[in-house]
């Protein structure tokens, strides 16, 4: 769950991105309008909900989750964990355990971190305007991104809302089989945060037991 986070999370912020969508649109201009949006935004709020899939194992799991961003920084709670990064260092909470890891942010290919996949999309992935669709009553662009370097996952399908240009809906298929798709329930911009929410104080959470991995 927590490696499938860090995918979540660098997807999830490709989300926002919006401007003028009358001509037809090739891939490259419609993230490219996604990115810039979501990057006027001093923060973003997302409910959403995840659902991990396996037909042949046959396996189905969903859980709810609320991510916050502020540039690098995010704070991510799901199925009793929260996972927090101020962009150097990161904290994994697990309620039930009262148990916190730190490890230090680092650069990994096979992270989708939010600036990773906002910023290196045109060069590290292969997009391509599959489909356009109508889901709930709204427009929606279906877009294909497929890493042009060996990865830990073979496809990420977008779903982005057509007049909005937020993405409504994430699915990354994995090498196991697995698909992992995030719904967007929620999307709040520019939502009051401080720096201290993006980081553990061990005080609040009495007799926590900490696992430094740094």
């Amino acid at each position: 769950m927590r490696i499938l986070s860090f995918i979540m999370i660098a997807a999830f912020v490709i989300a926002g991105h919006a401007t003028h969508a009358q001509a037809k649109k090739t891939s490259e201009e419609i993230l490219k309008q996604v990115s810039e949006k979501t990057k006027s935004f001093s923060s973003i709020k997302i409910g959403f909900t995840y659902n991990m899939d396996n037909a042949s194992a046959k396996i189905h799991e969903t859980e709810t989750g609320i991510l916050t961003v502020k540039g690098d920084k995010y704070r991510l709670d799901i199925a009793g964990q929260r996972v927090i990064s101020d962009s150097k260092t990161s904290w994994t909470y697990v309620a039930d355990a009262n148990e916190v890891q730190i490890n230090t942010v680092e650069d990994d290919d096979n992270a989708l971190t939010p600036t990773k996949l906002l910023t290196s999309y045109s060069e590290n992935y292969k997009s391509k305007l599959v489909n356009e669709i109508n889901k709930d009553g709204r427009a929606v662009y279906v877009i294909d991104l497929k890493p042009n370097t060996e990865k830990n996952f073979t496809n990420v399908e977008l779903q982005i809302d057509k007049e909005l240009y937020r993405i409504v809906r994430i699915a990354i298929q994995d090498k196991s089989g697995n698909t992992f798709s995030y719904i967007v329930n929620k999307f709040e911009p520019n939502v009051p945060v401080k720096d201290t929410d993006f980081t553990f104080d061990p005080k609040e959470f009495p007799g926590v037991e900490v696992i430094d991995m740094r």
